[in-house]
């Protein structure tokens, strides 16, 4: 698979990552998820937490990273010389969070429009069905 920009396209990667810390409350396993956006189009791409965005803007956490080898700095870098900009977003804004904790009919159904995907209910699979038969 390949995916084609025209030259007027528009760049810009937006991120959205959450995580939730041994939140199983039958496991104690943790669960994490991201969405990633390259203009318009989901795209994968691995990512981390807040305690990384602390780190990448400020060097006071730097006694926690001295096990870091030094490729690992390059996002500091990236956001050091203006070429990347990492924000926290609140849970309202939000777009992992359907990966990673239970979420009301409501919630979960704004976030899959959100990201550009349909709900594979058992409601809508019978209302695809019938689609196709007509």
């Amino acid at each position: 698979m390949r995916l084609l920009y025209l030259k007027d396209t528009d760049m810009s990667l937006t991120a959205y990552a959450d995580a939730d810390h041994a939140g199983c409350q039958d496991t104690r396993r943790s669960t994490s998820g991201s969405a990633q956006f390259l203009g318009d189009k989901l795209i994968p791409l691995n990512c981390d937490n807040k305690s990384a965005i602390a780190l990448c803007y400020n060097n006071v956490q730097h006694y926690r990273a001295k096990h870091i080898d030094v490729p690992y700095h390059f996002i500091k870098e990236q956001v050091e010389n203006g070429i990347v900009e990492l924000y926290f977003v609140r849970t309202e804004y939000q777009l992992a969070d359907i990966f990673t904790k239970p979420l009301p009919r409501e919630r979960f159904n704004f976030l899959i429009d959100k990201l550009g995907m349909k709900s594979m209910s058992p409601d809508t699979l019978k209302c695809l069905a019938e689609e196709t038969d007509e």
